[in-house]
């Protein structure tokens, strides 16, 4: 009953209070006296906010959520200071040379890029159809491996010979050696009644075999992955 009885007479205080701003609205005519007579009523007619209500008014969105580190809070205080603190002509030097470093990266890896799709464009038109079609990785991985060994350790004249019996797998080996720049031809060997079919894989006269970094069974996986 105590409550209710404090209650009571504070509300009937704020309507009186409400009842007499809007009797005056009405009979200003000065601007500034008006808005200043609005803004009261509009205080009175809100009650006012608790501590909670006020944060969640000024907090950043979504609406009261924890405010996203910035990348110099992030960062080491000590680097920080030592580099602000530091002569501008030093400051100036040390991001150009961060700006030259990340741009050899990227011109190796358009270097790369480029190296890989030369070497694939050699390849027969049937021949990426069939490595696309039918990605066999370990096959073409064993057959990478045979032959970027020979041209890495081979001098001018030699030869490998790989025996391969599958019509597809040859076709398969014959776009690695024209992927890596490599004359390849296949041969049928006769011993006894019996006859095996050979690949002969040397390199070119006057052409240099290429070794990209990236190699064909990568190219083939990243190109199904969708990232070239």
């Amino acid at each position: 009953m105590v409550a209710g009885q404090n209650v009571k007479p504070q509300e009937t205080e704020i309507e009186k209070k409400i009842e007499f701003l809007e009797s005056l609205t009405g009979k200003v005519s000065n601007r500034k006296s008006r808005r200043w007579l609005n803004d009261r009523l509009l205080m009175e007619l809100v009650p006012p906010l608790n501590a909670d209500e006020i944060r969640g008014l000024f907090a950043p969105p979504p609406w009261g959520g924890d405010v996203p580190l910035s990348p110099f809070c992030m960062t080491n205080v000590g680097e920080w200071d030592k580099f602000r603190n530091i002569d501008m002509d030093k400051q100036d030097s040390i991001i150009e040379s961060l700006e030259d470093s990340s741009g050899e990266q990227r011109s190796h890896l358009d270097a790369d890029k480029v190296a890989v799709l030369t070497a694939w464009h050699r390849v027969d038109c049937r021949t990426r159809n069939a490595l696309r079609r039918s990605f066999l990785s370990e096959l073409i991985n064993s057959y990478e491996e045979r032959v970027r060994s020979f041209i890495r350790e081979s001098r001018d004249g030699d030869v490998l010979v790989l025996q391969v019996q599958d019509p597809f797998h040859r076709l398969l080996l014959h776009g690695v050696c024209e992927f890596y720049n490599l004359l390849s031809t296949t041969f049928t060997q006769f011993e006894g009644p019996n006859s095996l079919k050979m690949t002969r894989i040397c390199k070119k006269k006057a052409s240099v075999a290429d070794l990209p970094n990236i190699t064909l069974c990568n190219f083939l996986k990243m190109a199904k992955e969708g990232v070239w």
